[in-house]
């Protein structure tokens, strides 16, 4: 239970990427910038720093994986759905990195 209070921060300020960028999407362009750059920056950012504070966390990045899939059916549409795999192991990797510069590297 401690483990997942350590993971709310992050997965609020993820929560935030998924429903609030969205609302900046004016075009196909925009879109893209949101998709391609801006979220998976902000699921990278926050595994990396999840993964220096607590160590590697696979329910870390299985929750953030699921936690867009609303986001799908609210703003996006049925091409989205390839999006649910990138931001899986998007921050996997950065939980990664980030074990690497902990002395917690354990897996949980």
């Amino acid at each position: 239970m401690k483990n997942l209070k350590s993971m709310l921060p992050f997965w609020i300020i993820i929560l935030l990427g998924f429903y609030a960028l969205p609302f900046a999407i004016q075009n196909t362009g925009s879109a893209m910038l949101v998709l391609l750059i801006a979220v998976p920056l902000i699921c990278f950012v926050c595994g990396l720093l999840f993964g220096i504070k607590n160590g590697f966390s696979l329910i870390f990045s299985l929750v953030i994986a699921i936690l867009f899939i609303p986001a799908i059916f609210i703003f996006y549409n049925a091409t989205a759905w390839i999006y649910i795999v990138a931001y899986f192991f998007i921050p996997f990797v950065g939980n990664l990195i980030g074990m690497v510069f902990t002395n917690k590297g354990n897996y949980k």
